[in-house]
């Protein structure tokens, strides 16, 4: 049986973790994707890359605070922590497209 999950609480949500895993076009797709769709199970995502390689991009948003992951039964389910985002760094997720429509630039890179 596995440990629970590590997500920051508010207070330790540092803009350098956030930067860092907003800075790859993978993880702002993820964020994106919450931000327009909302919750999601970690299985309805689908990149062109491997499972692990996406579990990993969901490690690096949920341990910088950026995402939420709720286990249910065998399913995880993530969403976007944009109250605890917005209040600690207000305008971020506007600033990095995180809330715009995703330029087509960034979804060739993917």
């Amino acid at each position: 049986m596995r440990g629970e999950l590590f997500h920051p609480g508010r207070a330790e949500i540092s803009l350098d973790k956030v930067l860092h895993a907003l800075s790859d076009p993978i993880r702002r797709d993820v964020a994106r994707t919450m931000h327009r769709d909302g919750p999601r199970a970690c299985g309805q995502l689908s990149y062109p890359i491997a499972k692990s390689t996406l579990s990993h991009h969901l490690k690096v948003l949920r341990e910088a605070g950026l995402m939420t992951t709720e286990i249910r039964g065998t399913t995880r389910v993530i969403s976007l922590r944009r109250d605890d985002i917005d209040a600690r760094f207000p305008g971020l997720l506007d600033a990095v497209q995180v809330t715009a429509p995703a330029p087509e630039e960034a979804l060739k890179e993917i």
